[in-house]
């Protein structure tokens, strides 16, 4: 009895044992379509265990990140839809891990809420879970946690964490990046999840719009533009590992191009982006005139349309083009490297 008086008081502060078990069991068969022969355990126990398969890797390196969906899921809030924003964390962190030439071995997630929400919480795994499938990684773990009085009624937040696996003679890192090399953009779905504190802004504070407001430029409503998931570049990354030389690859998330691509340059490299090169989606446009936006910080703030950006040999391009485009993705030849003078690491041409 006394067993039972503690667990009600914990109950009657906010916290629920009971439902969270009950979670548990409902996720457990969502959670088990990621697994493969390399999980060894189940959900539920204290820690995920993962058996690594080196095959042909003579000097394996664990490649991890970490990231969450950031402000866009107050789009989830606002809609009460919540089965996207999983793929856009399994992106956000999976994304990172390819560029350094890795392949995603096993994911794990953290979600917080004031109060647990079942349905919810459900749908939020099976966004993750669907991600997993699509990044080919193992969702073997997570931790769900109630947290009363700490957030707003119907709120949670979310974070996630990947680990991948690569050689340490296939890292691509960007230090065989050379003068004549080329840049090919590979499109992204949208925004991503990237800016939407901006964007927010400017749909909500300024132009009174709501979610469920249709959008003729964006041929659906602007809750369902805006929650478009982030796109996962895993199979079109690992087929190009397997049969090019891909010299550096450029994640482009907050930062923009601006910011995302020095990041991976030698020094004495620059390169050039043609802005003609590509079309943008509708929504950059839209916000850029709405908000009254610079070009400049367009290019620093969102991706405009380019998820990734891969550099490659002048003769690889348009091989790698096709291959990009048969994975039915969009591939864009947007620049190429050349000497960097006493100039900025990047720069803009029409």
């Amino acid at each position: 009895m006394a067993d039972q008086k503690m667990k009600d008081r914990y109950a009657e502060a906010g916290v629920d044992i009971d439902a969270g078990k009950r979670f548990v069991e409902i996720i457990r068969p969502i959670v088990s379509k990621t697994f493969r022969s390399n999980v060894i355990s189940d959900i539920g126990g204290y820690a995920g265990l993962y058996s690594v398969n080196l095959g042909d890797i003579k000097k394996p390196v664990l490649v991890s990140s970490t990231d969450g969906v950031g402000t866009k899921l107050k789009i989830a809030f606002m809609l009460d839809k919540h089965d996207t924003v999983g793929i856009d964390l399994v992106a956000m962190c999976v994304n990172d891990i390819l560029v350094q030439g890795a392949t995603p071995l096993f994911f794990l997630d953290y979600l917080s809420m004031g109060k647990l929400n079942c349905d919810t919480a459900v749908e939020i795994v099976k966004g993750i879970s669907r991600g997993c499938q699509e990044a080919s990684c193992a969702l073997i773990g997570g931790e769900t946690a109630e947290m009363p009085g700490f957030y707003a009624p119907n709120e949670y937040d979310l974070a996630g964490f990947a680990v991948g696996l690569v050689d340490a003679d296939q890292i691509t890192d960007g230090s065989e990046i050379a003068i004549g090399h080329q840049l090919i953009g590979i499109g992204s779905s949208g925004l991503h999840s990237n800016g939407y504190s901006l964007v927010r802004r400017i749909f909500f504070d300024w132009l009174k719009m709501s979610v469920k407001d249709y959008v003729d430029e964006f041929g659906r409503t602007l809750g369902e533009e805006l929650l478009e998931p982030t796109k996962i570049y895993a199979k079109v990354i690992g087929y190009l590992m397997k049969n090019f030389h891909i010299f550096g690859i450029s994640h482009i998330t907050g930062g923009g191009i601006t910011e995302n691509l020095p990041r991976i340059l030698p020094k004495d490299c620059q390169t050039v982006i043609r802005r003609s090169s590509w079309t943008p989606h509708p929504i950059f446009d839209f916000i850029k005139k709405a908000g009254n936006i610079t070009e400049e910080e367009m290019m620093r703030t969102f991706n405009n349309g380019i998820g990734l950006i891969i550099i490659v040999a002048e003769k690889d391009v348009q091989d790698v083009m096709h291959q990009i485009e048969a994975t039915s993705e969009r591939a864009f030849h947007i620049g190429w490297i050349e000497e960097r003078d006493s100039g900025a690491a990047l720069k803009f041409i029409d």
